[in-house]
């Protein structure tokens, strides 16, 4: 037990310790200074940018930025589409796997393009080599690439002086994904390949079984390339069906540990990449310090509870040396399991390597909180956007408590950015909940539908758990819920992918405008935002949100489940 405690602690310290210097190098590159990279990238962008006839020296306003952003996710869309929808008949398809119903690629095209990566198929058999590579992996570098693009007009908005212009959009898009996340992912990809991760164009493999000798088929192709980017992106779709947890796409506890940091390596190189960036070193603690504060309420229970065991299967007196291992793989353990399982929810990654339905109840219901909250790291770019509004909120709230202009970074905050912050921050719950509750009335309607696999009190976390991923951008599930059916597809597309761009373009609404805001110094009458104290005001202001909102759906699932078993 206590090496798996010390198995965690090491991969957050790494994660923290390899954060910091990825944080200076990403503020760097997005700031035009030069790079141990640029030989190798100048080069090729410059050539990129003369083909395309961008022009990078062309400053766009917060809408500009906005209009290229949604336009080149719709283009992508239907390329998406395409792809999946005739991927059957579609070269690179060894496995003959078939081509997706329009549901299905609705579904999966706009889960990938929104960063959510929530597959209702699964892969070996639902997917072509094809539409791996060229589409989902593609999709998986690009998503990542839109979102740290995005977030990084936001930090030349927080710059103290007033302007319209906020860098080119185009070159930070082209700058994540090549100076960033390409060649992270080549060093992630390099190790597992050497761990036996797969990474070839052979499709499957006939082997002879212990058991009965039996004749097994096992899948392979290009995994290692996807496993890489899925993790790094915060993307989390997964090469295998069963993801992280298929002992090709996380072969051992090396690769566990690689892949698990991973996960939040770049959300907190972006806290401290704002640091660096805008030279506000003790503003991005504050930011890092409140969201390890939320992650460590989440994941400390969560350890505890699966290492302690299921108290149901104790009561029957069997045990449980090992914690809780239903649905879990014993090269992990169960303390790694919870791990990741917080990890992967307290970001938009949703990679999973033991199965969340298997979690003990509180568990499961930190996990949902982690999504539910969407703000302690989150998805790379994004997660600082959300928590961006939450910033706004406590700013307002905290200058009406002590009598002091409400300022964030030099500019007022007035009615019009906090009815933008009010709204988006109210249309999370309201996708989530009302999802829900529309599911479980059709359930109640039609109690023979087939969706779930668990009565009661954990079905209902089943269907909360669907919409609380979709709307996270996460894409993890309890798989209890059989979810490929035309109402599941298309409800959780049409949340997905307002659950994307909305919390996108509300934060970057508001910071455009403070942007066009006169700068006003600070004073002695200046609220400081950059301490501790209002630290604490903005994590308050965080989970007293999380606490309306949702406090009443998670007693109607993983609590009621919780004491049922007592």
């Amino acid at each position: 037990m206590n090496t798996e405690i010390l198995g965690i602690i090491l991969m957050f310290t790494l994660t923290v310790l390899l954060a910091i210097p990825l944080g200076r190098y990403i503020a760097k590159v997005y700031s035009g200074e030069s790079t141990f990279l640029d030989p190798i990238f100048n080069p090729l962008e410059k050539h990129f940018f003369r083909i395309s006839g961008i022009n990078i020296r062309q400053e766009m306003t917060w809408k500009q930025h906005l209009i290229a952003l949604l336009t080149i996710n719709f283009l992508w869309f239907f390329w998406a589409m395409f792809i999946l929808m005739n991927q059957g008949w579609l070269p690179w398809n060894p496995d003959k796997n078939p081509s997706m119903s329009a549901d299905l690629a609705f579904n999966t095209a706009i889960s990938f393009v929104a960063n959510t990566n929530l597959q209702h198929y699964s892969g070996e058999t639902g997917m072509s080599y094809l539409g791996q590579i060229v589409c989902l992996t593609f999709f998986q570098f690009i998503s990542a690439g839109a979102g740290m693009a995005i977030c990084v007009v936001v930090f030349n908005a927080m710059k103290e002086r007033t302007s319209e212009k906020l860098g080119n959009f185009y070159n930070y898009f082209l700058k994540s994904c090549t100076r960033i996340l390409l060649p992270l992912s080549l060093i992630v990809a390099t190790i597992i390949v050497f761990n036996g991760t797969p990474m070839n164009i052979e499709g499957k493999a006939s082997f002879i079984s212990m058991q009965a000798g039996d004749t097994v088929q096992l899948s392979r192709g290009p995994a290692a390339a996807m496993v890489a980017i899925k993790q790094l992106g915060t993307n989390g779709g997964g090469f295998f069906g069963v993801n992280s947890a298929h002992p090709l796409e996380n072969p051992n506890y090396l690769t566990n540990i690689v892949e698990n940091v991973s996960i939040i390596l770049i959300p907190i190189a972006m806290v401290f990449a704002l640091g660096f960036y805008l030279k506000r070193k003790r503003l991005s603690l504050m930011i890092f310090g409140v969201m390890t504060l939320g992650f460590l309420l989440f994941l400390l229970p969560s350890v505890y509870l699966e290492m302690k065991g299921n108290t149901a299967i104790s009561s029957m007196g069997i045990s449980q040396q090992l914690g809780s291992m239903e649905g879990k793989e014993v090269r992990f353990g169960s303390a790694a399991s919870a791990y990741w399982g917080i990890t992967t929810t307290v970001t938009s990654n949703g990679s999973v390597n033991a199965m969340h339905d298997s979690f003990t109840p509180l568990t499961g219901m930190f996990a949902l909180l982690g999504m539910m909250v969407n703000a302690f790291y989150g998805g790379v770019g994004v997660g600082f956007l959300n928590f961006y509004i939450f910033i706004i909120i406590a700013v307002f709230i905290s200058g009406l408590m002590v009598g002091r202009t409400p300022e964030f970074m030099g500019k007022k905050i007035e009615a019009r950015e906090m009815k933008i912050a009010t709204i988006i921050a109210l249309l999370h719950p309201l996708l989530i909940l009302a999802g829900t509750a529309l599911s479980s009335y059709v359930f109640v309607v039609h109690p023979n539908i087939g969706w779930l696999n668990n009565p009661s009190f954990h079905g209902f976390s089943e269907m909360l758990y669907e919409y609380t991923s979709s709307a996270a951008n996460n894409g993890s599930g309890f798989e209890g819920l059989g979810d490929n059916t035309l109402w599941w597809n298309i409800t959780c597309g049409i949340i997905m992918i307002l659950s994307r761009f909305l919390p996108i373009i509300g934060p970057v609404a508001i910071a455009g405008i403070l942007a066009n805001k006169k700068y006003i110094p600070e004073s002695a009458g200046t609220l400081k935002t950059d301490t501790s104290t209002f630290g604490l005001m903005v994590f308050a202001v965080i989970m007293i949100l999380a606490a309306l909102s949702f406090f009443p759906a998670l007693t109607l699932g993983p609590i009621s489940e919780f004491f049922t078993i007592q």
